[in-house]
């Protein structure tokens, strides 16, 4: 039986100066981050941004039109093939700096930056980190299993998690530049409620249940010849698991989507149940960064109301089903469900606002 005593806040045992080894992993995880996300995220969201201010007109439609009307093996493999193409650049810095995190980057060093004393300072510092990162939820899962796995405490790693779409300064800026200003304020309200709020509840809530993070194995000065070996093997290991798992529950995704999608006339059959309804679908599809603008605008275009495309404006961007299982081991099932709860609820509150604003 597991042992239910609390435990603090995984820490480093003991504080050390940081040697060759490890200035030379920390070097090489800045130029992941720089180098990766200035070609994966920041030059092509600047082009975007240049574009809207020119037009304020979205350029794309819905992913979920490729997976067509009906159910299908076609429809589902061509849904997959034009999500792999929007994300597989994100993707790939994902795995790469989530293979740097677990495998260069000194674990009492991480520990002293991100596991502060309070669950609220945690996820503050999460969702701190996770605003330059830009990444759709299952692009930045990896990265928040990593951080996890390394001694992390649960409420900067779910922070870190569903901060990267929720609070996406890029797509912010999308949205003041497409849809009213009432989505814009309520993505930012909603937004720092789950992320911040929801993550130090979370974490505060299961700190008396289970141990809050897992055991880092001993952080002991690491040579400088094995640093690529290391890193080659997390990467195997991120890559050989995360990657086939993420495909598969996407296809899957695309296969069901016609039959999750229908939210056409939703309002007018269920009246304020629309709301939750596409809380908790929203909460399961997949879109890639900023997916859910060409999604609620065509949704307003046919007429469908501003409480359910409220609801989309949270629920789509922030989980996933694939999402959920790749951190559902590190982050802990209970602590993977909890936030999910809370996204579904914090939809219903955004279209609760959207709808109290419009």
């Amino acid at each position: 039986m597991a042992s239910t005593t609390q435990r603090a806040p995984a820490r480093a045992p003991r504080t050390r100066r940081l040697g060759p080894s490890d200035w030379v992993g920390l070097s090489i995880l800045i130029l992941l981050l720089g180098v990766g996300l200035t070609w994966s995220k920041w030059l092509p969201y600047w082009d975007k941004t240049q574009t809207l201010t020119e037009t304020s007109i979205w350029d794309g439609a819905p992913l979920f039109a490729v997976a067509g009307d009906t159910m299908s093996l076609s429809g589902a493999w061509d849904f997959t093939l034009a999500y792999v193409l929007a994300v597989w650049k994100a993707l790939l810095v994902a795995l790469l700096v989530a293979a740097a995190v677990d495998a260069l980057v000194p674990r009492d060093w991480l520990l002293r930056v991100m596991n502060r004393r309070h669950p609220t300072t945690q996820s503050l510092v999460g969702a701190t980190l996770s605003l330059p990162s830009m990444m759709c939820t299952c692009c930045a899962a990896p990265v928040a299993a990593g951080l996890r796995g390394s001694g992390v405490t649960r409420s900067a790693a779910l922070a870190y998690w569903v901060g990267n779409p929720l609070l996406n300064p890029a797509v912010l800026i999308f949205l003041a530049l497409v849809l009213p200003w009432q989505y814009l304020g309520t993505r930012i309200v909603v937004g720092l409620l789950i992320t911040v709020g929801a993550s130090a509840l979370i974490g505060a809530w299961l700190s008396g249940r289970v141990t809050d993070a897992p055991a880092p194995e001993p952080d002991g000065p690491v040579r400088l010849g094995d640093l690529p070996r290391r890193y080659l093997r997390s990467l195997s290991r991120f890559a050989l698991i995360l990657v086939p798992e993420h495909l598969a529950l996407v296809f899957v995704i695309g296969l069901v989507s016609p039959w999750l999608t229908g939210l056409y006339g939703l309002d007018a059959q269920l009246g304020a149940l629309a709301i939750v309804v596409a809380a908790c679908v929203g909460a399961l599809l997949v879109i890639p960064t900023g997916g859910e603008i060409p999604i609620i605008v065509t949704l307003l275009a046919a007429g469908v109301g501003a409480g359910t495309t409220g609801a989309l404006l949270i629920a789509l961007p922030a989980l996933s089903i694939p999402s959920m299982v790749m951190v559902g081991k590190a982050m802990g099932w209970k602590a993977t469900a909890a936030m999910g709860i809370a996204v579904i609820i914090g939809s219903v509150l955004a279209g609760l606002i959207v709808v109290a604003l419009t």
